[in-house]
């Protein structure tokens, strides 16, 4: 325990994307609890479909949540005040502290025009954090040296400027080149830029350290400030990740012996964290895809949350993968839909508002009785609810945009009672079931009831796991890691020391 004096800001900034600085940051939340402090997590700028609701209602990446949960912190928009949702190649729906303010064009949004107003919202959010908190562990994004925006980027450098952060340049050795990236990163960057620049941090290390030893004194030779740690590479902690870029090493077969589940491979796939749980369960099989022969092997079909429910709906119905769940459906297995996948069950999605795009009107897969309607309006909130017919207190949290209502006759039931007493989602039997509740297959007794019709396919005895002490079990494990990998002293050493 340390006497918990002021430490200055500490930024974690990347030689590119991918390099591993999100989960570093969410390390460095741990540690910093473990040794007495209070850290909190910062990063002005996201640019994610994962995203999770505040205990206020209101939206950030799920990256920075996560990354509370690692600081023991309640998450809040000061964390995340600015969150972009890719909507298409070129456009994003823009979240500022929380909210959506509208769809803006890349172009648009970096353009120097406008930015005053957002740098000002993102810089006060960091003030009030610092108030609170210490330290705060900011984040950046990409590389921190892309000179082409540089006058419009609000998650870098300017914004560990304003802070007053120490930053710590995070390099993946495990791509290659890591040598060209640090040294060429740093010579890129202007002379003040470059001042805050106080360690050099090797990530995703394989193989014997003492053939690295050399590399780190040319490393720190070549750049004149230390290498704090080379971090090596691990497969066995678990921690939610940002980037759907990691669906593609789940993209596997059916497997003998599991209750096998496949999660539809959606072009806008949101929220996949989903699904984490179920790839602790013992009894279960998770892997993501869109083949349609792959699909009719699953004995459980998860359609899962999406941007553009209905390019998605549509991309859905032009590959085949529509017809494949209706058929496999119609051959036992279930399939539930959560957020825009439940919407695209139902017998139509209607967007006349064209709040999506141009097309005014879909059918759906139709196994749901529900039609939707798409809104402008974006409903974020955290929600206790109930299973129907069950009095066992549940939770989870909505994000979408869009109203459901039953059609007129429909033959199902509400699958949940929210704790105010409204009804959520739809259970039209018990092989096929929606929710807008994201969060929902993290409590157990809803995840049994999911896979009670196929137990009797698996080998493998066991019950859902405890994920809130799963998670708790991770984050000690990637800070313990992360601990016996890092100069951990020098770290405190520069955020404590005089600056130049």
């Amino acid at each position: 325990m340390t006497d918990c004096k002021k430490l200055r800001p500490i930024m974690f900034a990347g030689t590119g994307s991918d390099v591993g600085k999100s989960i570093i940051a969410t390390a460095f939340c741990r540690i910093f609890l473990q040794d007495g402090y209070r850290p909190a997590p910062f990063k002005a700028q996201n640019m994610a479909l994962n995203s999770f609701a505040t205990p206020e209602g209101l939206e950030i990446g799920r990256a920075q949540a996560v990354q509370a949960e690692a600081a023991g912190v309640p998450c809040h928009t000061d964390m995340n005040p600015l969150l972009l949702k890719p909507q298409s190649d070129h456009t994003s729906q823009v979240v500022l502290n929380g909210r959506p303010i509208g769809n803006r064009d890349a172009y648009d949004y970096f353009r120097k025009e406008g930015r005053a107003e957002l740098r000002k919202a993102v810089c006060d959010a960091f003030d009030r954090l610092q108030q609170q908190y210490n330290p705060v562990v900011m984040e950046g994004a990409g590389c921190l040296a892309e000179i082409n925006l540089r006058e419009t980027d609000l998650v870098n450098l300017p914004m560990a400027i304003h802070a007053g952060a120490d930053v710590i340049l995070v390099a993946d050795i495990d791509r290659g080149g890591v040598f060209a990236s640090v040294y060429g990163s740093l010579l890129l960057l202007q002379p003040e830029e470059r001042k805050r620049v106080k360690g050099i941090l090797i990530n995703k290390f394989r193989g014997d350290f003492r053939l690295f030893e050399s590399g780190v004194k040319m490393l720190e030779e070549l750049c004149g400030i230390p290498v704090v740690g080379v971090v090596p590479y691990y497969n066995d902690i678990h921690i939610e990740e940002e980037d759907s870029v990691v669906l593609a090493t789940k993209a596997m077969q059916a497997m003998r012996g599991k209750i096998n589940i496949a999660v539809v491979l959606l072009r806008h796939l949101s929220n996949f964290t989903d699904f984490d749980v179920l790839e602790q369960d013992p009894r279960v099989h998770l892997f993501y895809t869109n083949n349609v022969d792959e699909l009719a092997k699953a004995d459980i079909i998860l359609l899962p949350g999406s941007k553009s429910t209905i390019a998605d709906l549509y991309e859905l119905r032009r590959n085949g993968a529509a017809a494949a769940i209706v058929r496999a459906h119609r051959q036992g297995a279930t399939v539930m839909g959560i957020c825009g996948g439940y919407q695209m069950l139902g017998m139509q999605v209607r967007d006349p508002h064209h709040v999506e795009g141009e097309l005014e009107l879909l059918p759906g897969l139709g196994l749901l009785p529900v039609v939707t309607d798409m809104t402008s309006e974006k409903i974020t909130r955290q929600v206790r609810f109930f299973r129907t017919g069950e009095e066992i207190p549940l939770e989870g949290y909505e994000i979408h945009m869009g109203t459901t209502h039953f059609v007129e006759g429909a033959h199902a039931k509400p699958l949940n009672r929210l704790e105010s007493g409204e009804t959520e989602g739809c259970l039209a039997d018990n092989g096929c079931m929606g929710s807008y509740i994201h969060g929902i297959l993290d409590n157990p007794s809803f995840v049994n009831f999911l896979l009670a019709p196929h137990l009797h396919k698996t080998e493998a005895a066991g019950a859902p796991i405890d994920y809130r002490q799963f998670k708790e079990e991770q984050y000690n494990k990637l800070a313990d890691h992360v601990r016996k990998h890092v100069n951990l002293p020098l770290i405190y050493q520069i955020l404590s020391q005089a600056h130049d």
